[in-house]
């Protein structure tokens, strides 16, 4: 209970740091997707189950926070939730390398979702420009971020196990 908690806490402060600090930030030029992050991160610690979950609590607060039709990221996110949460069969998840993988492939999903369904409909059809602009360097700043995000998850996770073991 207190794991899913301090998730649940962890996706809230990722929610707030994304949409109210570093949009503040002047140097930024992207930032890079915290809520994607945890959501795949979570699902490919804990499994499907876990990262449809998770994927459904971030996307309904990007769905709460920016206009649009209600579900828009849900959808997505509950998808990146579940199917990252496959892979954890697959893999063992000490290693960084199918995270920093996944971290690129979810990123590419996400950012061409967004520009299918919001710009692509409306005949914003400069695909180059939202690529140089947008998506590579929300790419690069997300794959880092994974790279220094993903360990601390794992460990707080695994002592969080222990003390539920202990308690037991």
């Amino acid at each position: 209970m207190k794991r899913i908690l301090l998730n649940i806490l962890l996706m809230l402060l990722a929610f707030a740091i994304q949409n109210g600090i570093f949009p503040l930030l002047p140097f930024f030029a992207a930032t890079p997707n915290l809520l994607l992050i945890l959501t795949f991160s979570f699902g490919f610690i804990y499994g499907r189950g876990a990262g449809l979950w998770y994927g459904l609590l971030a996307g309904i607060l990007l769905d709460l926070f920016y206009s649009g039709p209600f579900g828009f990221y849900t959808l997505l996110y509950i998808n990146i939730g579940y199917f990252n949460g496959i892979c954890t069969k697959y893999y063992y998840e000490d290693y960084i390398t199918l995270p920093l993988i996944l971290s690129l492939v979810n990123e590419l999903a996400y950012n061409g979702y967004v520009y299918i369904f919001s710009f692509l409909i409306r005949n914003r059809l400069d695909i180059i420009y939202y690529l140089r602009e947008i998506i590579l360097p929300e790419t690069i700043f997300t794959v880092v971020a994974t790279l220094l995000l993903y360990r601390s998850f794992l460990f707080t996770n695994r002592r969080l196990e222990e003390l539920e073991k202990r308690r037991d």
